[in-house]
């Protein structure tokens, strides 16, 4: 599961930024008012939710079955809290904006495009407050202001009513600045700080150890690699170390509970309870993820295994959600994780930003190439290029049965049925030598090269075509050459063993059956009379 609408006209085109123009400029959304009897200075405590490391990500790719994350999920989950009598704060830690520090023009378009509208669905679930970080100023300081978004800089601090307490945002990309402005936020009068350290979690853990440190809550915004952030991570210590999974799969949820007297903080006991029956139920999901996902699956099978996963993740959500257990006596929070599974409901007005983008990036992406666009390089003196499919056929025609039944055939099929086949976050897979020498480098001139086809697991094949040879091709593609597309992040449950077999037959990594199955062997003609 990476901008502004691009309209046709007569000599040109014209760049019309409309996403988020008249989005941007509604409220956001309030919270519902308390119940009688309830007022928000009274309430015995406050939700917090954070997001960070999003990278880019409005929603999953949807390559595999189950995959988590979205913007619109997280958002009904902040609006569905919002539903209760506690104050609810939603903030965004950074490095959510974009994925990449650096973008080829091509990429500029769609990556604008989707900041503008993450932004819009942070404004759309009330954001109170974002630090920022290197992802977020990818396209520079002047276009992430221009987003509108509450920002709390680096080393300053925000505070936040939260009924009758307030809460403090710091923001700081090193341990120094971070004891700060923490020590400036209680002189401010918070009476619980969240940190925000723009730094991977082992580089947080270190912080939290910093003499000096006045924060309740520290999080680590940012991954170390953009595959590094695939678990939701908490360490325990004197200050708890959250790292929430990235590309928005997961929010992290703080539950403020207040005693009759304001003071410190502690992390409530009990927790641990909670959190080993979270985890039992995380790898029972995971192995039903994992057998859902298998090729060739029986269909009822797979529907059995689905609903008793629905079961589990529905289980999981009421225990990340319920109210923690509270002491009128004790200031308490607890720290929880909830993961924003696929079986979780969306919200509407969300999911409505994300069509739109959806919608209007494909339309932008296809105009730019027509523009823009530039032809692959050829390839270096001695390197083959990419021909297709078809001067295989002339040679290996017994291979063809096997591939055109397999989903690699149907690649490029499976973006069109989604109306995908024009992002590039996707495209990529779904196509053979895309961004390759010799290979396809515009989004209008993809004809002949859909789907993943022999040159995709073989290599570029003009070489061979012109003279075969077995020095001049992949002839047994490794595990190496599948892992390109089939990674943690598209294909999770990807294992080379159990996938192989799929592509192979007759022809195709096996011998050709002298005799077709089934069919009987010839009899001896009968004699002339």
């Amino acid at each position: 599961m990476r901008r502004p609408v691009l309209l046709a006209a007569l000599g040109g085109l014209v760049l019309v930024l409309v996403l988020g123009g008249c989005m941007r400029k509604e409220p956001p959304p309030h919270p519902p008012e308390p119940e009688a009897g309830v007022s928000a200075t009274s309430a015995p405590g406050a939700i917090l939710f954070v997001s960070a490391d999003t990278r880019g990500y409005l929603g999953p790719c949807g390559c595999s079955e189950n995959m988590r994350g979205g913007i619109a999920r997280a958002a009904f989950q902040v609006r569905e809290a919002r539903q209760g009598t506690l104050p609810v704060l939603y903030v965004d830690g950074g490095n959510s904006l974009f994925g990449e520090t650096t973008l080829k023009p091509g990429q500029v378009p769609q990556e604008e495009l989707k900041a503008k509208a993450l932004a819009d669905a942070m404004r759309l679930m009330g954001l109170a407050v974002r630090a920022t970080g290197p992802l977020d100023d990818t396209r520079g300081a002047d276009f992430r202001q221009g987003l509108g978004l509450p920002e709390v800089a680096d080393g300053a601090v925000k505070l936040l009513p939260a009924g009758s307490r307030k809460v403090a945002v710091v923001a700081a990309d090193s341990p120094a600045q971070l004891v700060a402005a923490s020590a400036r936020a209680r002189a401010e009068g918070a009476d619980f700080v969240l940190g925000l350290l723009d730094a991977p979690l082992e580089e947080a853990q270190k912080a939290a150890e910093t003499p000096g440190l006045a924060v309740d809550v520290l999080v680590a915004t940012r991954s170390a690699t953009e595959m590094s952030g695939e678990q939701n991570r908490l360490v325990k210590a004197s200050v708890p170390v959250v790292a929430p999974q990235s590309k928005g799969r997961s929010l992290v949820r703080v539950d403020l509970s207040y005693a009759h007297q304001p003071g410190r903080f502690t992390l409530q006991k009990g927790q641990a309870d909670l959190e080993r029956e979270v985890a039992a139920l995380e790898q029972r999901t995971a192995l039903l993820d994992k057998e859902i996902n298998l090729p060739g699956i029986d269909p009822k099978l797979k529907a059995l295994k689905q609903a008793k996963r629905d079961e589990l993740v529905a289980r999981r959500q009421a225990l990340v959600t319920a109210p923690p257990a509270s002491s009128p006596d004790v200031n308490g929070f607890t720290v929880r994780f909830v993961p924003l599974e696929s079986g979780l409901p969306s919200s509407p007005d969300a999911q409505a930003l994300v069509a739109r983008y959806d919608a209007e990036v494909g339309k932008l992406n296809l105009a730019w190439a027509k523009e823009h666009g530039q032809d692959c390089p050829v390839p270096a003196k001695g390197q083959s290029a990419f021909v297709g499919n078809e001067p295989c056929r002339s040679c290996h025609e017994e291979s063809f049965p096997v591939w055109e039944k397999s989903k690699h055939h149907h690649a490029w099929e499976t973006l069109e049925e989604v109306g995908k086949q024009h992002h590039l976050n996707c495209v990529g897979c779904h196509v053979t030598g895309w961004e390759q020498p010799g290979g396809v480098c515009r989004l209008d001139k993809v004809a002949g090269r859909e789907d993943v086809g022999c040159e995709s697991c073989h290599g570029p094949g003009s070489a061979h075509s012109d003279e075969p040879s077995a020095d001049n091709i992949i002839a047994s593609p490794g595990e190496a050459v599948c892992v390109t597309c089939h990674n943690p992040e598209n294909s999770p449950h990807f294992d080379f063993a159990t996938y192989l077999p799929r592509i192979l037959g007759p022809g195709h990594g096996k011998p050709v059956d002298a005799q077709p199955p089934g069919k009987p062997a010839d009899a001896p003609k009968p004699a002339k009379p």
